[in-house]
């Protein structure tokens, strides 16, 4: 019998392995719809679902490896930083989807959601107010007007598979929707800075860095909080606090 397997769990989702089954238990079914919706449209690899039964959604295990993990020296080649870049840019590329998605936020609403973070990080002891005023103004370059583009919405380096610097499958779709472009794109490279060149190669078109970096400040700094207490440590090193910190 295959081990059973717990991939990620916490308050709002779990997912579990079972040999080449991935079960994703999740508590709104609105993220399923939109992870199954995504899946049937996006022009680059996904995983395949076997059967969707509420709260779980069935799907397969793409082959390869995923490009790197969060906190971690990623293994994979320029050449396959290069080639997520390529297909990242094809899903930008494609039609649009009926729906915003998490990284199609409007500017009001993100800059009044980060304001308020910042406050809360200082007020709580949870960073020092240097740390997070001046990620505060790194983050305001992100803050400005896009153009819709088919977005990921959570496309960390974990999400993204290889094999033999071609892209097998990229993963969880829950977040997918209308954004920017360049949310995604900062999500890829977070805490690998070093490939961005690589990732921007293989995207292929002009990219403003300095959004990039915008994106990476902002994420770290909303993140903090919710990662601690849905059970993470966004002060382990190579992660979001350290991210924040380079900025400095």
């Amino acid at each position: 019998m295959d081990e059973v397997k717990v991939v990620v769990a916490h308050s709002e989702r779990a997912t579990l392995r079972v040999g080449d089954v991935f079960l994703k238990v999740d508590a709104d079914q609105a993220r399923i719809d939109v992870e199954v919706e995504a899946m049937g449209l996006v022009p680059v690899p996904t995983p395949e679902v076997l059967w969707r039964k509420p709260p779980v959604l069935a799907i397969a295990a793409v082959p390869g490896t995923a490009l790197g993990r969060l906190g971690e020296p990623s293994t994979a080649s320029p050449a396959a930083w290069a080639a997520a870049g390529a297909a990242v840019r094809k899903l930008h590329d494609a039609p649009l989807p009926p729906r915003p998605g998490r990284a199609g936020r409007g500017l009001d609403e993100l800059t009044a959601e980060l304001d308020a973070e910042s406050e809360l990080l200082v007020a709580n002891g949870v960073l020092p107010a240097d740390l997070v005023t001046r990620n505060r103004q790194v983050a305001e370059a992100a803050l400005r007007p896009w153009t819709p583009a088919f977005t990921h919405g959570d496309l960390q380096i974990a999400h993204v598979f290889v094999d033999r610097d071609e892209i097998t499958g990229i993963i969880d779709w829950s977040e997918a929707g209308q954004g920017d472009a360049l949310y995604d794109l900062a999500t890829l490279t977070l805490g690998h800075e070093e490939h961005l060149g690589d990732v921007v190669a293989g995207y292929g078109a002009d990219v403003d860095l300095d959004v990039i970096r915008g994106w990476w400040s902002l994420r770290s700094l909303l993140g903090v909080r919710w990662l601690v207490e849905h059970g993470f440590d966004p002060t382990a090193p190579g992660c979001e606090v350290d991210v924040l910190r380079s900025r400095m």
